[in-house]
């Protein structure tokens, strides 16, 4: 069977540099990304403030980033490779 005439499903994204999103709405971006439900962040140990602290020390290392997915119009805090 062939693909022809399938369109490949490819995720269009744009990083957007932590360093040009307002602090308070960086916060909050991180506050909605730690707490989510099936995430490993949202399970227990440490608080809030504590994940939100250590996703910014990441985002200031370079070992994560976040990127703008353009197909949905969300973004989303990824690790970097």
């Amino acid at each position: 069977m062939s693909d022809q005439g399938t369109p490949k499903q490819k995720e269009q994204g744009v990083e957007l540099p932590y360093q040009e999103i307002d602090p308070d709405t960086l916060r909050r971006m991180i506050q909605e990304f730690v707490s989510r439900d099936g995430s490993d962040w949202a399970a227990p140990g440490g608080s809030l403030g504590e994940k939100v602290d250590q996703v910014l020390r990441q985002l200031r290392s370079g070992q994560a980033k976040i990127v703008f997915d353009l197909h949905t119009n969300t973004a989303d805090i990824v690790p970097c490779r």
